[in-house]
């Protein structure tokens, strides 16, 4: 037995008791909405840490099923990568898309080397989006009274049961924009000359793996198995995607619903989705 922890301690064996290669391909799931509480900036960051950091990594393969999710847990994951290409250039990191890479998922694809896509994968929406609900015609017909007492004349800001605001609207809009514009400069850094753009390319349209090869968006068909083959030339693969534990993850859920409780129907925010 402290011969297994000296080993496992010395990073001669993997978590499960599997030997390491010599050298092998570092694999790192995004799976699902991007957000604080779901597939988080500091899971994947944690994940590619430990990637980058080992060794005996050949290269990186971050395989992402994602419709997209917060523009700011997206924008860390992608700054990140790029810090990390640079400490350590000889380590490139590749994305893999599986069923969806949308929007926030897109967003941090743009960070790898190159992006790998089945034909049928769907990509792109590259677009913000800020959504929610009008409840003052249901309180009319209910006979309910609103009651707003606010100090800052936009403190209850696109606040879902008073009447649309044109002037708070229109700042919405124009920090929708911004954000927008944040996501088409990362697009535009990441694909560089190999980016075809067209009319509708960041109207958040999507498009098929096939069409997005055709549009600069993803570079070729490949899975993670053929890009560690035939890519990195490292056909052992070894998975670093780190995993909350149960109570990490019942405490994430407890301070969502917490802050939800607090704001109510929740205040609206931009969205990668």
């Amino acid at each position: 037995y402290l011969f297994i922890v000296l080993f496992l301690a010395a990073g001669w064996f993997r978590s499960d008791g599997v030997s390491l290669p010599k050298t092998h391909t570092a694999l790192i799931d995004l799976q699902g909405v991007i957000a604080a509480d779901q597939a988080s900036a500091d899971m994947v960051i944690g994940s590619l840490q430990g990637a980058f950091e080992d060794k005996k990594t050949k290269g990186v393969i971050l395989r992402i099923n994602s419709p997209g999710g917060s523009p700011v847990q997206a924008g860390q994951i992608y700054d990140e990568i790029r810090r990390l290409r640079a400490l350590h250039p000889k380590i490139p990191l590749y994305a893999v898309v599986d069923d969806i890479c949308a929007s926030g998922g897109y967003y941090v694809a743009a960070g790898a080397d190159r992006i790998f896509v089945d034909k049928a994968s769907i990509v792109g929406s590259i677009g913000v989006l800020m959504d929610g609900f009008g409840f003052t015609q249901t309180m009319e017909k209910l006979g309910v009274e609103r009651r707003l007492l606010t100090a800052g004349e936009n403190k209850g800001f696109l606040d879902p049961f008073s009447p649309a605001d044109p002037e708070q609207q229109a700042i919405a809009r124009q920090m929708l924009e911004e954000i927008h514009g944040q996501f088409i400069g990362v697009v535009r850094e990441g694909r560089g000359k190999r980016l075809k753009e067209t009319p509708d390319m960041f109207s958040g349209l999507v498009w098929s793996g096939e069409k997005s090869i055709q549009l600069g968006l993803a570079d070729g068909l490949g899975t993670v198995e053929s890009v560690a083959r035939d890519v990195i030339k490292a056909e052992e693969i070894v998975d670093y995607t780190q995993q909350e534990s149960f109570a990490e993850r019942l405490a994430g859920r407890l301070g969502a619903a917490m802050a939800t409780a607090l704001t109510p129907f929740g205040k609206p925010g931009a969205s990668l989705r």
